[in-house]
C-alpha cells in the first residue's frame, strides 16, 4: 500500500485504508455523493464518492477497512481522493498497525520519564495524588498511554497525550530552574495533570472523536473534576492546595476565548499556559513540515497561526 503521506496529485490510489468517517451529502445541483475520510498511520485524506450507486461501489461503514481505487486530485490546496471503486476488506487482508497513528517515541520510555518526574515532587499530598493517578489506577494508566492529545491540530496519535504531557512538564522544569518565584511542586504536578481530562474527552482509537462529556464539558472541566474526586480519597488533602492546583488546570489555555474558565492568577498558571502553548504550536509546525518533507517553498496559509509558512533555508 501507499501511505497517505506519500501521495501526490495526479497519482492513482489503490490499497486498503481505514474509513475514519463517512457521510452522505448533496451538491448544489441536488446530486448525491458521499464524503469519506481515509486514514493510515501517517495521517488522513479527504475523499469523495461522486457516483455512490455506480458499479464497483460496495457497501461499507465508518471504521471499516476498505479496499479503494481512485484518483488523487487537489482541491483548494489540499489533496483529495476521487473514489472509483471500493469494497469492504476482510480480516487478514490488512495489518491494523498500519492504520493507527502512533508516536515515534517509545511509549514506555516516556512513561518512565513521567514517573521520574513524580519522584521529584516533595509535597506529600501532591505526590500521593500523582501516584493515585499514574501508579495505582490501572484503567487510567492504560487509557492515558493510548490516548491522543487532540482530535486534530497536534499530537493526534496514540501516545500523543503522554508525549505532550512529558514535553510540557520538561518545559516547566526549565522554568522552575530559571525563575525562583515558581513553586516547583505545584507547577510540575499541574503540568502532569493538566490534560488528564482528555482521557474522557476523546474516545479511543480508531475513533479518536469527542465523547458526549467532551462536547458538553470539555477536558479542562473534566480534569478539574477528576482531581477533586481523587483528592477527596487522600486523608487531610489541604483545600488550599487543591484549589491552587485546580486553578492551574482551569486557566491553562490562558484566555476565556480559548476555552479556559479562568484566566491565570498564579505565576504557576502563567507558566503552565506558556508551556502548553509552546509545545502545542511547535508540534503543530513539526507535523506540518513532516507532511511536506521535500517542500522548500511556502506551504500555504495556516488558520491556527494566521500565517503562511516555509522551512528555513539553513542546512
Amino acid at each position: 500500500m501507499r501511505f497517505i503521506s506519500e501521495l501526490h496529485e495526479g497519482e492513482k490510489l489503490s490499497g486498503i485504508y481505514l474509513c475514519k468517517h463517512k457521510q452522505a451529502a448533496v451538491t448544489k445541483n441536488g446530486k448525491s455523493y458521499e464524503n469519506v475520510i481515509l486514514q493510515d498511520k501517517t495521517g488522513t485524506i479527504d475523499a469523495k464518492i461522486w457516483e455512490p450507486n455506480s458499479l464497483g461501489i460496495d457497501e461499507f461503514d465508518a471504521l471499516d477497512y476498505i479496499d479503494v481505487v481512485g484518483d488523487v486530485t487537489s482541491f483548494q490546496g489540499n489533496l483529495q481522493v476521487s473514489i472509483k471503486r471500493v469494497r469492504k476488506a476482510s480480516e487478514g487482508e490488512y495489518e491494523p498497525g498500519n492504520y493507527l497513528p502512533v508516536s515515534n517515541k517509545d511509549i514506555e520510555t516516556m512513561y518512565q520519564e513521567l514517573l521520574g518526574m513524580i519522584n521529584q515532587i516533595k509535597n506529600p499530598y501532591f505526590h500521593q495524588l500523582l501516584l493515585a493517578f499514574f501508579k495505582e489506577d490501572a484503567g487510567f494508566v492504560k487509557t492515558f498511554k493510548g490516548n491522543s492529545a487532540a482530535k486534530s491540530v497536534h499530537h493526534g496519535f496514540i501516545g500523543g497525550l503522554l508525549e505532550h504531557t512529558v514535553s510540557v512538564a520538561n518545559l516547566c522544569l526549565y522554568y522552575c530552574g530559571t525563575y525562583s518565584i515558581l513553586n516547583k511542586d505545584l507547577l510540575i504536578t499541574a503540568a502532569l495533570l493538566h490534560d488528564i481530562g482528555k482521557t474522557k474527552e476523546l474516545s479511543a482509537f480508531p475513533m479518536n472523536d469527542y465523547t458526549d462529556d467532551g462536547q458538553l464539558l470539555g477536558h479542562i472541566m473534566i480534569g478539574a473534576e477528576m482531581i477533586h474526586d481523587k483528592a477527596k480519597e487522600i486523608p487531610g488533602f489541604p483545600y488550599k492546595l487543591e484549589s491552587e492546583l485546580k486553578h492551574c488546570i482551569l486557566a491553562h489555555h490562558g484566555e476565556l476565548e480559548y476555552g479556559s474558565p479562568k484566566k491565570p492568577a498564579l505565576a504557576e498558571a502563567v507558566a503552565l499556559n506558556m508551556a502548553d502553548n509552546t509545545d502545542a504550536k511547535m508540534e503543530t509546525l513539526t507535523e506540518i513540515f513532516a507532511a511536506a518533507p521535500n517542500q522548500k517553498e511556502w506551504l500555504g496559509y495556516n488558520r491556527l497561526f494566521e500565517s503562511n509558512f516555509r522551512k528555513s533555508s539553513c542546512e
